[in-house]
């Protein structure tokens, strides 16, 4: 009986040692849910600054890349421009060096390089210079003293309300595949030897419309400044 004694009394102890372990184990269990929220809040940081930082230098990439476009685009502006005085300048070099040797040349040289009204009405439009180099039998020595553009016109129609209205004589009948035109100012004079007569200096205050026609420039208006 004894021996049965010691067996009844020894159960409860074990009860509670168990009792305690779990206890223990509860609380040991419960220290890894305390340290779970630190590390989503230094996970969530981490995040919040790699968004960040992602959308600053996809902002930087987008503006630069705007403003290498609108670089690219006005380098391309000041090339066709420059192109246009160039086209001008050309043309009206061989209008002031025209005379009585290259006078049929000079004329065909510059109908090759118009279009519009004037090359519709071309002869009309040089027949005071042709009957000047006729009668005088001149020799003409001309250069070019300055060109600038004057005006700038990439939409050829004209649209209502406009705010500047379309000079009369500029050409109304262009292809159809004409894009842009522009006005340049140009300045030159010319020295006029005839015969039995003193040389004359001629001074030209001219302008004249480039056109792009099918990415060809060409002359599409002519007038002459007083």
């Amino acid at each position: 009986m004894s021996d049965g004694e010691r067996t009844e009394t020894g159960a409860p102890e074990k009860t509670e040692d168990a009792a305690d372990a779990g206890e223990s184990a509860d609380e040991s269990g419960a220290e890894p849910a305390e340290t779970e929220p630190a590390g989503d809040r230094i996970f969530s940081s981490y995040g919040i600054a790699s968004t960040v930082l992602g959308v600053l230098a996809v902002a930087a990439v987008v503006l630069g890349y705007f403003i290498w476009s609108a670089h690219r685009d006005e380098v391309g502006e000041r090339a066709y421009l420059t192109r246009v005085m160039q086209t001008a300048a050309e043309w009206t070099g061989v209008l002031i060096n025209m005379n009585s040797s290259n006078i049929d040349a000079s004329l065909q040289k510059l109908h090759d390089g118009t279009v519009g009204e004037l090359n519709t009405d071309f002869d009309a439009a040089m027949q005071p210079y042709r009957q000047v180099v006729q009668k005088l039998q001149s020799q003409s020595a001309g250069r070019i003293e300055g060109v600038a553009i004057e005006t700038v016109d990439h939409d050829l129609d004209t649209q209502p309300g406009g705010a500047r209205p379309r000079r009369s004589d500029v050409t109304t009948k262009l292809p159809p595949f004409a894009s842009r035109m522009d006005s340049v100012m140009l300045v030159a004079t010319s020295v006029s030897e005839n015969v039995g007569a003193k040389p004359q200096t001629l001074h030209w205050n001219l302008r004249l419309d480039v056109c792009d026609v099918d990415g060809k420039l060409m002359v599409s208006g002519l007038e002459s400044i007083r």
